[in-house]
């Protein structure tokens, strides 16, 4: 150990354990206080750092504990504390080498021994433990160009708030650590979640010199409506550009519409509640079919339509009812469904009912099935077509599931129309509501895929078919609709930025963050009472998504609610006031890494502090966040001004439509008036 080493010694280790160290100081620290060579250091704050030699390199420990042992009294029965001997406890964390510029690394791999030196930490030893190089020249142009400008910078830390241990230290996180991965922020209501969300991509967006983070994609699902105050002046400091979509449920111009053909297979499941053994099925069909009724007639699809009609009106005309209830359902169906072969006019009048006879039936056999010289319009071993996603009227869902049931009765199944009764009445009740006017698209006006997911990420077109970024934040704002509308949307959205990554080449090129506000809402623990379970694709995208380009940022005040599966693929966790014991046990739960000493200190963290821990930073550290500006809007009530106030104030709550405004009294008659009687 060198003289400088000598000189920084503040006590010994008097006792070594796996996860825990007893350190005696030396005599003469006053309060835990130790005037060093270079400083005052207060070596004794919970949460500071020793330096343990061990062999060519320093175990770094944590101060967890401080106390006392008297060893003398004065002989007046009290206890001499100038003598008594002091004590702290420590818990090793990681391994810095003792010369050079090596980086820490968590974990400790040498213990010292018996009667080691206990050393204050040095201001550039907390440099290399925090890890504080801000910036690094960028030298990558694009597709091998030269870099432009060429004296352009890119962040490689990026600071979130201000150490509460150190003074003057910044705590940073490594951006390729923290945004290459999945990110959980957690606390209770109050706390300041949504506050450091802001403030740490605002910190992100308003670097000052170039370059800017202009290839950056966060979607926000906005459930409480909170972020566009937060990031609306953004687009005022730089060239970032800041989208807000609105969802209220409506079709409105300017709001943010899904056409409901872009719901796969399973999501439409999910939406109608169709039970796998009689009712998907019949949807899966119906779903098939409604694209034909939504396209140009060309001959092929005309042919299919031709053969499901022919097929079910030939069922009907064999069956063993009564002449007139068969021609009553024919005509029903042709009502709803029609060829340019296959009409009222030229099938009708072949069915016509006399005195309980139906005359022409063998003609109407011949001219659907086939028979002489007519080949007729029944094509034995058709297979229906699939759902591939083509644009059509939701009205027509309606009259395909009908046609779907016809078709399936045509086939013997006679009970299929009762089996399938509650998918149908939920589907009327989808087709009526009011707050699932942004589902029912008609398919004449139908925009492609590719252009809504280039809105959905911020891109814009450029010469020669490439795309460029013309906003990094693009907020989705859901405050006016209930869970179950942010559940489907939410789902739908995850999956096909999911698969559109998927698909790209070249792969893991383009990142997207999609950040997730009261997760707890839609991706819980529990199977959803909703009708589309969103925790399903969120779920597949924490354990896939990494690899494709595409992160979670889980932002709740609900950990115990939250997905496991999600939960347990974060690699990174800012972490507020957790007071709730099941919300705490959840949290020791997946950070067996973390002591218990730092899990302790959540119950009481002050508003605007959190605890920072995992891959993009060395060690878990708490801190005060920095202050977002502008604020997102979740500020508390200030109860106090909003109570006392002089009488008559109107308040700045608005209904929509306004209320009445009450009659005005009627004015007093005059005092002669009221003499007379008049």
């Amino acid at each position: 150990m060198g003289s400088d080493d000598r000189r920084r010694a503040i006590g010994k280790v008097t006792s070594v354990s796996a996860d825990r160290f007893v350190i005696e100081m030396l005599g003469g620290t006053d309060n835990f206080t130790v005037v060093g060579f270079d400083d005052v250091h207060y070596v004794a704050r919970l949460g500071s750092f020793l330096m343990i030699p061990a062999q060519s390199e320093y175990v770094v420990a944590e101060v967890v504990g401080l106390r006392e042992k008297d060893m003398a009294s004065d002989g007046t029965g009290e206890f001499d504390k100038a003598n008594s001997a002091k004590y702290l406890d420590v818990v090793p964390v990681g391994m810095l080498p003792a010369t050079g510029e090596g980086k820490f690394r968590f974990g400790v791999s040498i213990f010292p021994s018996l009667y080691s030196d206990a050393l204050y930490a040095l201001d550039g030893e907390l440099d290399r433990i925090f890890d504080t190089e801000t910036v690094a020249i960028a030298s990558i142009g694009f597709e091998g160009a030269d870099c432009v400008p060429n004296d352009a910078t890119r962040f490689r830390n990026l600071g979130i708030g201000q150490s509460v241990v150190f003074e003057d230290y910044k705590v940073k996180v490594r951006i390729d650590d923290f945004f290459g991965g999945h990110v959980a922020v957690l606390g209770n209501t109050g706390s300041g979640k949504s506050c450091t969300v802001a403030s740490v991509l605002q910190a992100l967006f308003e670097k000052s010199d170039e370059h800017h983070a202009r290839g950056a994609t966060f979607v926000v699902f906005d459930v409480n409506g909170e972020y566009h105050q937060a990031f609306g002046e953004i687009p005022n400091k730089t060239d970032i550009g800041v989208n807000r979509l609105i969802l209220d449920g409506t079709a409105e111009v300017g709001r943010f519409r899904l056409p409901h053909w872009y719901l796969d297979l399973s999501e439409w499941e999910l939406l109608l509640q169709a039970s796998e053994r009689t009712q998907a099925p019949i949807l899966r069909m119906a779903l098939g079919l409604a694209t034909l009724f939504g396209t140009a007639n060309s001959a092929q699809l005309n042919n299919i339509r031709n053969h499901i009609l022919a097929t079910c009106i030939t069922l009907i005309l064999g069956d063993e009812t009564s002449p007139g209830a068969k021609r009553t359902r024919i005509c029903g169906i042709l009502q709803r469904f029609q060829t340019a072969e296959i009409t009222p006019h030229t099938l009708l009048p072949m069915i016509t009912v006399n005195y309980g006879d139906m005359k022409g039936l063998d003609a109407a056999y011949q001219f659907l099935a086939g028979g002489g010289r007519n080949p007729g319009f029944i094509i034995p071993e058709l297979n229906l077509p699939d759902y591939d996603g083509t644009p059509f009227d939701f009205a027509v869902l309606g009259d395909a599931i009908d046609l779907a049931l016809l078709y399936e009765e045509a086939h013997g199944n006679r009970q299929i129309r009762d089996y399938c009764s509650q998918m149908v009445t939920r589907f009327k009740a989808l087709q009526d509501r009011a707050d699932y006017q942004f589902l029912r698209h008609e398919a004449a006006a139908a925009c492609d895929r590719e252009s809504f997911l280039a809105k959905l990420l911020g891109l814009s077109p450029l010469a020669g078919g490439r795309l460029t970024k013309s906003a990094q934040i693009v907020i989705i704002d859901m405050n006016a609709v209930e869970d179950e509308v942010v559940e489907l949307v939410s789902a739908v959205i995850a999956r096909m930025v999911l698969r559109l990554l998927r698909q790209a080449e070249p792969r893991n090129r383009f990142p997207v963050h999609l950040l997730l506000e009261e997760a707890h809402r839609y991706v819980a623990s529990t199977p959803s009472r909703h009708a589309v379970d969103a925790s399903r694709i969120f779920e597949r995208i924490s354990k896939e998504g990494r690899k494709y380009g595409l992160f979670l940022l889980v932002a709740s005040q609900r950990p115990s609610e939250l997905s496991k599966t999600v939960l347990s693929q974060c690699s990174n966790f800012v972490v507020h006031r957790i007071q709730n014991p099941d919300d705490l046990s959840q949290i020791r739960q997946m950070t067996p890494f973390i002591s218990d000493s730092v899990l302790r200190r959540l119950p009481s963290l002050p508003k605007q502090h959190a605890l920072v821990f995992g891959n993009s930073v060395n060690l878990p550290t708490t801190f005060k966040v920095r202050r977002a500006d502008p604020l997102p809007a979740s500020d508390d009530a200030k109860i106090v001004d909003l109570w006392f106030h002089e009488a008559g104030r109107p308040t700045s709550l608005r209904l929509s439509p306004p209320l009445p405004l009450p009659p005005s009294p009627p004015a007093p008659l005059p005092p002669s008036s009221r003499q007379s009687g008049e």
